[in-house]
């Protein structure tokens, strides 16, 4: 898709003419990067783009960082803004959550690697402005989560639902409240805990699919298993009720840090479900059984109105996403591993094509 902008000048007769110009795609992110934590707001006529923190091409614990970068629709390029704080003076974030409201952009969770492997949940959170580029720091997360799905409702609300915690997988679906700054718990996730799950919200209706499990054995250690299954919750009157019901899955088959997103197809509310693996897998993209993980093309579509899934065109694979963005009615997936678990700076334009 081609992004347009308006260039005017204005004649001697004080006439103003104004001929819209062509601008060129969205541009690459300005070094490859992957499981960074993105989103998109609009501010008196300028749209920004936001790329969190997330690990470089290496794909070593020492390539995970700190980075922000930011892209202002109509400008060339990207500017690199301030590293995301941290009170635990951790150098980086993959698996963190990102979402736009209020104009301004909120980050939570998300954890970092030692360099013995070990992991380290990030318990902080924070509120950036765009226009200030200043950090506003957040109460914490009661119960820190990485690899969680961040919603946004009512442009007061944001709800972080299920994620791993330290130790294992939470079924929890904490909300925070922008308007009191203040945590609490709304109504569970019904399905089995998981980690690296895909959703979207439109109006006070979300859908939530997929992840990895923990399943658990009397003889033998916990292990990891992908989990195909789709809940769809709808909020009620009180934003902290959630009506859970469980929803036929589209393919049986799960994928694994694929990303959704709330879109109009002719009119009507769809949520989009696009990349990710069927291979669940390290931050390094090579799968818990030690084999390499490829990304997947499927697009899913399900229709709010109708309650049901759709059929729709494949799209580029991608992997390793924790979200997606939608520019004048298109979707964009930002870095994220390509085939052979290539890091990208890559904005993939993702056409939504019903069949």
């Amino acid at each position: 898709m081609l992004l347009k902008f308006i260039s005017c000048s204005l004649k001697l007769t004080a006439a103003a003419t104004c001929v819209a110009l062509s601008a060129s795609t969205l541009p690459d992110l300005p070094e490859p990067v992957t499981n960074n934590a993105v989103a998109s707001t609009s501010i008196r006529g300028k749209t920004y783009i936001v790329s969190f923190m997330g690990i470089g091409p290496g794909k070593q614990h020492s390539d995970i960082h700190n980075k922000v970068f930011m892209h202002t629709l109509g400008e060339f390029g990207w500017q690199t803004l301030p590293p995301v704080p941290s009170q635990q003076r951790l150098n980086g974030r993959v698996a963190a959550s990102a979402v736009a409201l209020n104009n301004n952009f909120f980050v939570f969770g998300g954890f970092s690697v030692n360099a013995d492997g070990s992991e380290q949940p990030a318990s902080d959170s924070y509120r950036l402005d765009p226009i200030t580029r200043r950090y506003t720091k957040l109460n914490d997360i009661p119960v820190p989560v990485d690899d969680a799905v961040a919603l946004t409702y009512q442009n007061r609300y944001i709800y972080l639902v299920s994620g791993w915690s330290d130790h294992g997988n939470v079924n929890l679906v904490q909300q925070f409240d922008n308007f009191t700054q203040r945590w609490s718990q709304a109504t569970p996730f019904p399905g089995k805990p998981v980690f690296g799950l895909a959703g979207a919200m439109a109006g006070n209706t979300m859908l939530l699919c997929d992840g990895v499990a923990l399943n658990y054995y009397s003889d033998k250690k916990p292990s990891y298993q992908s989990e195909p299954a789709c809940y769809l919750g709808i909020v009620g009157d009180n934003a902290n009720k959630i009506d859970w019901r469980l929803i036929a899955h589209p393919t049986g088959t799960a994928r694994y840090r694929m990303a959704a997103i709330n879109s109009q197809i002719d009119g009507k509310d769809m949520l989009v479900f696009i990349g990710g693996s069927t291979n669940p897998y390290n931050y390094n993209g090579i799968g818990y059984n030690g084999q390499p993980s490829e990304p997947d093309s499927k697009v899913w579509v399900f229709s709010v109105a109708e309650k049901r899934w759709l059929k729709a065109a494949d799209t580029t694979a991608v992997m390793d996403l924790r979200s997606l963005i939608e520019i004048d009615g298109q979707i964009y997936s930002v870095g994220g591993m390509q085939s052979g678990q290539q890091v990208s700076p890559r904005l993939i334009h993702h056409p939504i094509k019903l069949q």
